[in-house]
């Protein structure tokens, strides 16, 4: 359970930014209380925006992450798990591929095809058992999607909806697995087998940006 505690270059949980962004957060509330605070305040603290991605090391550090405004998937679930991890609560990364049905036409133009690959998601270890949680779409974004943010109670999973109404929503197709930190080498790898063209030449524009290994 310790590698699920521990901080790394990229969980830099102490690093004064990320100790910054969890001023007013108590450390003796109950945990699953406490938990939930995180999750809301990561999931809605930035407009969740997956047209500026970075693979690299230095640019996915949480630290890092709290200047932001913005942020996608992968960049709240690091930065989820450094702050449960600062209270003590043992946190790993889930990554997934998974197909979003609802307003994803600007997206498909510059990804190619309906595959999000690397989605990022969070687990929790919590009353002993591990609890996943999903804080990539804020408030602000779900209001503009048309679909509801997703709650999470810190006792159940809560992964993205299958259904948004009677419409089709999110789709899961792989799950990577669950890891104590962000598998750099394996996200750059999986994303040039199924996105090739983002390797292929520069890509850094105010509408969509991609750096990489």
């Amino acid at each position: 359970m310790q590698k699920y505690l521990r901080e790394t270059a990229i969980l830099n949980f102490s690093s004064p930014e990320v100790q910054h962004f969890l001023a007013g957060i108590s450390a003796g509330e109950n945990e699953v209380e406490l938990a939930k605070k995180l999750y809301f305040k990561v999931r809605d603290a930035f407009l969740y925006d997956p047209y500026h991605l970075d693979l690299r090391p230095a640019s996915l550090q949480a630290g890092r992450i709290t200047g932001k405004k913005r942020a996608w998937c992968v960049e709240k679930a690091v930065l989820l798990a450094a702050c449960a991890r600062s209270f003590g609560i043992p946190s790993r990364l889930g990554f997934a591929i998974v197909t979003n049905h609802i307003g994803v036409e600007k997206l498909l133009s510059y990804l190619g095809k309906e595959e999000i690959v690397f989605h990022g998601y969070v687990e929790l270890y919590l009353e002993n058992k591990w609890v996943k949680c999903t804080p990539a779409f804020d408030r602000r974004i779900c209001a503009i999607s048309g679909v509801s943010p997703l709650d999470w109670d810190g006792r159940t999973d809560s992964m993205f909806q299958e259904f948004e109404g009677s419409s089709r929503f999110m789709e899961y197709r792989h799950f990577y697995g669950e890891f104590d930190d962000v598998p750099v080498d394996l996200m750059n790898s999986e994303m040039k087998k199924h996105y090739p063209h983002l390797f292929e030449k520069e890509w850094n524009t105010k509408e969509f940006s991609f750096f990489h290994l």
